[in-house]
């Protein structure tokens, strides 16, 4: 079974960590010359296109989680309208809708955990997790998680390369699984610090516009935020719990932020085009069937509707509404409950 890592181990494996861990079986290996501005392929293909333009000819296919250098940004003439920004690419052009830029970034390994759990951000392209089991030992049958997702830490134990690696736990399974120590950033108090804390609550307003697919943010009747978003696709599917795919019309107020949550059907799995999204950021519910304002590591199509009834964000921007909206977010706290900011959809 996975061992604890003592400080002395820890000490002992930091100094070497970050260059071993480059060669080890269990990690992505990255391309040495994967270097600049990236992309991932978030779908599970992509064309590649002779011109920005998706009616110029096809001069080949890119599939899910391969990185792509990005030679430079296009803003083409013939769009689409809602998200004109093609990435100029190996062999020709992307567009930037199913993509995810990204970076590689090792971490410092935290020696010690918070008993009720440690907030981490994932800071390479995609780690893959395991899970220890008496029976089958590290078995690979876990989640695949991405760039800009979050997660609970529970603990530092050593991994199948002998590395130190974080124990995580699923905030919906509650089961448990490892994934690299330096595969993710901590997520520091500072952080969750709220915004613009002395505007009082009525004095608060964001405006949902889906015609428009935007979100606009209100001080006392002056704009402070404005961005486009994704909302539901209606009766997309048709989706097993019921609960329509439509973002809903009228007024509501938050009554929930979570850090991290797993959204999908709920199934432990390494099945890439299975619908499980654990680790979504930066989640700010404002309706009873569970619609939230939440940041997005699969797509970057904002503007036209993409999600299963959600506030699809640019997951900065995400962050920014669960820092600004109330109840006020304790750091390093699963969930944060209260009634809260009001929001209007139209």
């Amino acid at each position: 079974m996975p061992q604890t890592i003592s400080r002395r181990s820890f000490l002992a494996n930091s100094a070497a960590g970050l260059g071993a861990l480059a060669f080890r079986p269990f990690s992505a290996k990255w391309d040495d010359d994967l270097t600049g501005d990236l992309a991932r392929v978030c779908v599970y293909s992509v064309s590649v296109y002779r011109e920005p333009d998706d009616k110029s000819p096809i001069v080949c296919q890119r599939y899910r989680d391969e990185l792509l250098n990005i030679y430079y940004e296009v803003t083409a003439e013939n769009g689409p309208e809602w998200n004109p920004v093609w990435y100029r690419v190996w062999r020709g052009y992307v567009h930037s809708g199913r993509l995810q830029r990204v970076r590689i970034r090792h971490n410092p390994v935290l020696d010690t955990i918070p008993e009720g759990g440690q907030l981490a951000e994932v800071t390479m392209p995609f780690t893959q997790t395991l899970r220890y089991t008496r029976i089958r030992g590290w078995d690979p049958n876990s989640y695949r998680l991405y760039s800009e997702s979050l997660h609970w830490i529970m603990g530092v134990d050593e991994g199948p390369d002998g590395e130190p690696w974080y124990r995580l736990k699923d905030e919906l399974l509650k089961v448990e699984y490892h994934a690299p120590a330096v595969d993710l950033r901590p997520v520091m108090p500072d952080e969750y610090s709220p915004l613009s804390p002395d505007v009082p609550i009525t004095k608060k307003k964001i405006v949902v516009s889906l015609y428009q697919q935007s979100v606009t943010a209100y001080e006392d009747g002056q704009e402070v935020m404005h961005t486009r978003i994704s909302s539901g696709v209606p009766n997309r599917g048709n989706p097993t719990n019921g609960i329509p795919t439509a973002t809903p019309v009228g007024k509501f107020r938050v009554t929930s932020k979570m850090p991290s949550k797993h959204m999908g059907d709920g199934y432990l799995t390494s099945n890439l085009n299975a619908y499980e999204l654990p680790g979504v950021p930066w989640t700010t519910f404002f309706d009873k069937s569970g619609v939230a304002f939440h940041g997005t590591y699969w797509h970057n199509n904002f503007g036209v509707p993409m999600s299963h009834g959600c506030v699809n964000m640019r997951t900065e921007e995400a962050k920014w509404i669960f820092r600004w909206t109330t109840p006020v977010a304790e750091p390093n706290k699963w969930e944060n409950r209260g009634y809260g900011t009001l929001v209007v959809v139209e």
